[in-house]
């Protein structure tokens, strides 16, 4: 093992720990043993003991160092949300301010609120007049959040899903819900909110519905503006993550930024300016996993640039996920955005290339092509585990993909200039707007077509969770197989091209 190699041990340490802490109860006398047995196999570094190769027992210190800081972050974590569990059996008075924006849904709204003790998950009214930032006076019963099994038959753990977001209880229409005053949140947060209430309005005066609920959700995340019927067509469709900001959006808002600040000013103005506008981006749209995961790799890849370092895909990877599970460790388990980001983005990374060299050598549509790789990766990438939690398989999401996800970027743009032109003049907002109905209407006819027909989604039974081990475990088989494969088959033609070489460069014997 290469001592190159030992950040990736580090980081593999560290995620089992959290891994193995999320399903089982470690006691104190047990980490203790854990530490002793670590600090055996130092003393053994130490000796040198040449029996073992000494890189080899540093990779496994360091792994075992890890997987305990794991298992002490998730601890840490368990406890802090333990503590802040409110003990009543009556019903309790809250005073808090509202620290997210108001998930809006079909019937009711989701209003996370912070108060001194802890944050309550409060479901209110659809139409109550809440806003990000309220001071609120509450009063209701606290009731635990519980699993709940879809029609599908999975179930999905909700509390830890709310754990992820550092909830343990919630209230449900709680008797009293009172806005005490407004403007307790964080101002550059509010700012945001205020340009993006606007922005929406403007939008929603020169496009109709449902193209700009399919805007919406395209440029700002904002997944509930196309309702329920729209989104589970998009959902058999296999193009759900095109309205829940996925990191191809990201990506897409990312390249737009740079390409404006790209007219001013030096690299280091670019580079500052880039990383501000994702990371205000991010703050607008609601720090989903998905979309800090996109953004941590963007702005690695910006300040790579500006030191003239090499960006490394697979590395910047890793390193936003270990930032986000030290931030918050119940996402690798229990946050399923955090998870299929993830594996979609590594299937990029390994299954993409794979792909391409093996599917298509030339195309006439080499954009096509790519899209097509890109698509089939990430889905062979995802699947496994999509179909665990999920249980349905999008049999029309390649063709679906493909014809879509070239017109993304352009109703993107449309939209973004058509609100913004409709901020200052709704005559100018609506000629951009025609067009951004047009390439929104064209979006919404693949759909609608292509899951018209009854075999567009297939449910599957439900299976258990090793068969998902085992998918991975033969997916990361094949790949390690094909990349040897690869790389022998490399070698050896290099060693012929060398063997050609020098008997070129062999004076005869005549001479």
């Amino acid at each position: 093992m290469k001592a190159a190699h030992l950040w990736l041990v580090a980081l593999l340490g560290f995620v089992s720990g959290i891994f193995l802490r999320s399903f089982f109860v470690i006691t104190d006398p047990q980490l203790g043993l854990a530490t002793v047995m670590l600090l055996a196999l130092v003393v053994l570094a130490r000796r040198r003991a040449y029996s073992i190769h000494l890189t080899y027992l540093i990779a496994v210190i360091l792994f075992f160092s890890c997987a305990l800081c794991g298992v002490v972050r998730y601890s840490v974590a368990e406890l802090t949300l333990e503590s802040e569990r409110i003990t009543s059996t009556d019903a309790v008075t809250l005073n808090g301010v509202v620290v997210k924006e108001p998930d809006e849904r079909a019937k009711t709204q989701h209003l996370y609120i912070e108060s001194e003790t802890a944050t309550v998950l409060v479901i209110a009214d659809r139409y109550a007049q809440i806003n990000y930032g309220d001071q609120v006076h509450v009063v209701g019963e606290l009731v635990e959040p519980e699993a709940f099994t879809s029609d599908l038959g999975r179930t999905f753990a909700y509390p830890g899903y709310l754990r992820a977001r550092g909830v343990t209880q919630m209230m449900i229409f709680p008797d009293t819900l009172e806005v005490v005053s407004a403007g307790e949140g964080n101002i550059l947060i509010a700012v945001l909110l205020t340009l993006k209430l606007q922005f929406q309005s403007a939008l929603r005066s020169v496009l109709p519905e449902p193209e700009v609920g399919l805007a919406e959700g395209l440029l700002l995340g904002e997944k509930r503006a196309l309702g329920e019927e729209l989104s589970e067509m998009f959902r058999q469709a296999g193009v759900i993550h095109i309205v829940v900001l996925s990191g191809y959006n990201v990506l897409l808002v990312a390249g737009f930024f740079l390409f404006i600040l790209s007219w001013f000013g030096s690299l280091r103005v670019k580079v500052v300016g880039g990383v501000l506008s994702i990371v205000l981006f991010a703050l607008l749209v609601g720090l989903s996993p998905t979309v800090v995961r996109a953004s941590i790799m963007a702005c690695i890849l910006l300040v790579a640039s500006a030191l003239g370092r090499q960006y490394d895909i697979l590395r910047a990877l890793l390193v936003a996920g270990c930032i986000m599970l030290i931030i918050d460790p119940y996402l690798l388990v229990y946050d399923p955005g955090f998870q299929l980001s993830f594996l979609a983005t590594l299937g990029l990374i390994f299954v993409a290339p794979q792909l391409e060299s093996r599917l298509v050598s030339t195309s006439t549509l080499p954009s096509m092509k790519i899209l097509m790789i890109a698509t089939l990766a990430t889905q062979i990438s995802v699947l496994p585990l999509l179909l665990y939690q999920i249980g349905e398989f999008s049999v029309v999401a390649l063709v679906v993909n493909a014809l879509v996800l070239p017109a993304v970027p352009l109703a993107m743009l449309l939209t973004f200039l058509a609100g913004t032109l409709a901020l200052f003049s709704w005559w100018l907002g609506s000629i951009v707007a025609y067009g951004a109905y047009l390439v929104l209407g064209y979006i919404l006819l693949v759909v609608q077509v292509c899951t018209s027909v009854s075999w567009a989604a297939l449910s599957v039974p439900l299976f258990p969770f090793w068969w998902v081990v085992v998918a991975y475990g033969a997916m990361g088989h094949v790949l390690w197989r094909v990349a040897m494969r690869d790389t022998t088959h490399n070698e050896t033609a290099n060693w012929q091209i060398d063997e050609e070489e020098g008997v070129r460069s062999t004076p005869s014997s005549s001479s």
